[in-house]
């Protein structure tokens, strides 16, 4: 059966809710009663349920009613904000931007994105949202956030994953433990678990390796853990410990050494075999969802960072041709 809902029956619906009255809702909608009773009454054959019992005193939502109208009011918050965020931009170059990215992306990509970005629209403002995989998942679902740069956790149905690059993973401790010496990959052979510092189970590094490394009795061991690369400086500095990162966000923690008077680095960072993995970094939006004009635009200065900006070894862009880039310079 075709289904000829529209806002306007949200907004009916929602009106009638909130005031419990089609007298006072018709009145806000600038309907007359009647009208308002015809959509209401279209929206129930529609949908096939009952949303509300009428005395000749109260309006009662049914509770089927009542667990839609959190939904209702979201989709409609939602096209309101995407309409207002487009009449600001096309007026004034004005909007909102809220995402979630992946540390790593945050300390490589997105300042140079966002530079470049507030040079053409210095008005639009940002919320950045700092957390892990399993959250940001519902973040997006939620629609407290407009998109993510991240990893796929649980991997929702309502969410539509674009991959964007793979990062391989590799073992980083200081520059005196054991582990810095050579230039082979390691093996997961050769390390000790009862030295690993490693992620919690809610972020995506973590459930990442427990998933696919295939070393299940390594993880069960107790060993230190973190849930931010932003603590294992701290964790590792002082030696006798080492923990395993994807390249890029390895390389906030082991700056390239591109002069050769730089100083010795701290922090040695070497690729990891046997299995050797790799994590997909990807775009995640909400399916059939269309993004806000200045998320829209954000995201085109994202994309364009992350595919013309020289990266670290072990990175590798997907859809990017310089095979240098590539590589890094």
């Amino acid at each position: 059966m075709k289904r000829n809902i529209s806002l306007r029956h949200f907004r009916s619906f929602v009106a009638v809710a909130n005031t419990g009255s089609f007298t006072v809702a018709a009145s806000q909608l600038f309907l007359t009663q009647s009208s308002l009773t015809a959509t209401i009454q279209q929206f129930e054959e529609a949908v096939g349920v009952k949303l509300f019992d009428r005395s000749t005193r109260r309006v009662v939502m049914t509770p089927e009613a009542a667990r839609f109208k959190a939904e209702a009011e979201r989709i409609l918050s939602q096209f309101d904000g995407a309409v207002s965020d487009l009449e600001a931009l096309s007026q004034g170059r004005q909007g909102h931007v809220r995402i979630a990215v992946v540390a790593s992306v945050t300390n490589y990509f997105l300042g140079d994105a966002i530079a470049a970005f507030r040079q053409a629209y210095p008005k639009i403002t940002f919320s950045l949202h700092d957390a892990g995989s399993e959250q940001v998942e519902k973040m997006i679902a939620n629609g407290d956030i407009d998109f993510a740069i991240s990893t796929s956790h649980h991997g929702f149905d309502e969410l539509v994953y674009t991959p964007l690059f793979e990062d391989r993973y590799g073992v980083i401790c200081a520059a005196s433990y054991p582990y810095a010496q050579g230039s082979r990959p390691l093996k997961w052979a050769d390390l000790d678990p009862a030295e690993y510092v490693g992620f919690t189970e809610d972020t995506g590094i973590g459930a990442f390796l427990r998933a696919h490394a295939g070393k299940p009795g390594f993880f069960e061991q107790q060993h230190d853990e973190v849930s931010r690369t932003s603590s294992l400086h701290a964790v590792l500095r002082g030696g006798g410990r080492y923990s395993i990162l994807p390249a890029l966000a390895a390389s906030s923690i082991v700056p390239a050494q591109n002069s050769r008077d730089a100083e010795p680095a701290a922090f040695v960072f070497r690729e990891l075999s046997s299995p050797r993995l790799s994590r997909e970094v990807c775009l995640i939006t909400r399916r059939l969802r269309s993004l806000s004009a200045s998320s829209e635009l954000f995201l085109q200065y994202m994309r364009e960072i992350i595919s013309e900006k020289p990266v670290p070894a072990g990175v590798r862009v997907l859809g990017r041709r310089d095979k240098k880039a590539r590589q890094g310079v």
